[in-house]
């Protein structure tokens, strides 16, 4: 067991080399198949889900963790399906993006195809089987079933066709907020709340910027091999802005959230997150530079990407806040019921 291995592919996407590879154990193998150290932002939709479920006294552990490992496995069955889709169809060839920053195990030559797909097909299998579980939890509800065809439909299409026709970056906006947050709270709570659809947006925003912004780094390349993402549709100007205003837009709506007494003031303190966007926002005002800026990142996380850097330390400020201010709100809610009437 590796465990060094483990914690580096949960913190970046590591480049190893071929030899390196065929020392590693599984587990390690599977969590840099899986980009592992991005199924954080997975992991956060679903506690997000359990807490305002726990905030209207729903909240039952075992669902819960069922609902955890469910979209989990889904979100990495999705990744390693994106990168052999990718390969098959010849995107990650002529040193793509993807391949500059993070081993690609199939276009790297570290696994074949078939090892590849087996990968897939075990990781997908694991998520059916919590999605079963959690279909028997709400008693066979039609919403489930529509929750789990929906999460299946976007693990399988989301690199092709739905990315190349300008519809990735709005699939990831509805897969981690109404979807995964949304659906989440329905699975544990066996009710909608369109409330709680609404409180997903300011997390699932920052969410969206990441996916944008690297699509606005790939742009040209994307171009170059007809990928047509959203920034590719509607230019490199258009999709800056759009950024800026996705970074904007979750203050909004927590404000708003805020004066219709769904949340208690103590969200407030996601106002702690502006010195983060004042500090992003100049980079957004104007197109990416041609070389790698002085003191900038390079490597994993890092250049050739420029956009995704910035929008990623964003959302990880203002999404921290959020989730802090969030635990203490239901605290508050729990303990303190006439807090905020």
């Amino acid at each position: 067991m590796n465990f060094g291995m483990w914690k580096k592919a949960l913190n970046v996407i590591p480049e190893v080399s071929k030899d390196e590879w065929d020392q590693l154990d599984v587990i390690s193998k599977w969590l840099i198949s899986t980009r592992a150290a991005v199924l954080i932002m997975t992991f956060i939709s679903a506690a997000l889900a359990g807490l305002f479920a726990w905030r209207a006294g729903s909240f039952s552990f075992l669902p819960w963790l069922a609902l955890v490992l469910g979209l989990i496995l889904a979100h990495a069955a999705n990744n390693i399906f994106n990168d052999y889709t990718d390969f098959v169809r010849g995107v990650d060839k002529d040193n793509y993006y993807r391949t500059m920053y993070g081993a690609q195990p199939v276009a790297s030559g570290l696994m074949t195809r078939r090892q590849h797909l087996a990968y897939f097909a075990v990781t997908g299998l694991l998520a059916l089987i919590f999605g079963f579980y959690l279909i028997w939890y709400t008693s066979f509800s039609p919403v489930t079933w529509i929750l789990l065809g929906l999460g299946a439909f976007f693990v399988l299409f989301y690199t092709w066709p739905l990315k190349g026709m300008a519809l990735g970056e709005l699939a990831v906006l509805i897969v981690w907020g109404p979807l995964m947050i949304g659906g989440g709270y329905f699975v544990l709570t066996h009710k909608w709340d369109w409330n709680v659809t609404i409180a997903s947006l300011p997390y699932v925003l920052g969410v969206t910027t990441v996916i944008f912004g690297k699509h606005i780094d790939k742009l040209k390349i994307d171009q170059s091999k007809n990928i047509h993402t959203l920034p590719v549709l509607i230019g490199e100007k258009v999709a800056r802005y759009a950024v800026l205003a996705m970074m904007i837009l979750p203050y909004l709506f927590t404000g708003y959230l805020i004066a219709i007494k769904f949340f208690t003031p103590v969200m407030a303190v996601v106002l702690l997150a502006i010195p983060t966007l004042l500090q992003t926002y100049p980079a957004l005002l104007k197109p990416k530079p041609e070389t790698r800026p002085e003191g900038f990142p390079e490597g994993q996380g890092g250049w050739p990407l420029f956009f995704a850097p910035l929008a990623f330390r964003n959302n990880r400020s203002f999404g921290s806040l959020f989730m802090l201010g969030l635990l203490i709100d239901v605290a508050l809610r729990i303990f303190f019921p006439n807090f905020w009437i």
